[in-house]
């Protein structure tokens, strides 16, 4: 299976294609997705939903994990953010990519075993589980694959259930 990791946001999208099997994680690829802070917001958009269409058509994925939104504090970047998620949401549909939201206490608890767990612990998981020498950065990206890690553990437990 097939899974790309989306950690949304309009300046930084954070992007991470894992392929998992049996128990085994293995890299496709981990990047960010940026736009150019002086842009109008729609070029921004644009720049957001071709960036994650080219990873789309890379790597058809059987599925894309997403972070939830929680934000409780700048309602103006929580709109931002959320215009970014649709057109994201939008590149998914198009390529007949099947969508799952995960909050970052599922993200967490699924990747480290603890929905407390600090970045730190989360970001060493990722690069154990994927045998890297490094965490990729920015944090952006390290999220992205923490998500997509996490939907890989939550599939593969609904397989084995499903066949048990």
């Amino acid at each position: 299976m097939i899974v790309l990791g989306i950690d949304p946001g309009y300046a930084i999208v954070g992007a991470g294609a894992v392929e998992y099997w049996g128990s085994q994680h293995r890299l496709l690829e981990a990047r960010a997705v940026t736009t150019e802070a002086g842009a109008p917001f729609p070029s921004r958009l644009e720049t957001i939903y071709d960036g994650v269409s080219a990873l789309l058509e890379r790597h058809s994925p059987q599925a894309m994990a997403v972070e939830k939104l929680f934000f409780n504090t700048n309602t103006t970047t929580a709109i931002d953010v959320a215009q970014a998620r649709g057109v994201i949401l939008l590149a998914a549909r198009r390529y007949g990519v099947p969508v799952f939201e995960y909050t970052p206490l599922q993200v967490k608890q699924s990747v480290v075993g603890y929905g407390r767990a600090e970045k730190k612990q989360v970001q060493e998981m990722i690069r154990l589980l994927l045998h890297l020498t490094a965490c990729p950065k920015p944090d952006d990206v390290a999220d992205a694959l923490a998500i997509a890690i996490c939907h890989c553990h939550s599939a593969g437990s609904l397989m084995r259930l499903a066949r048990g």
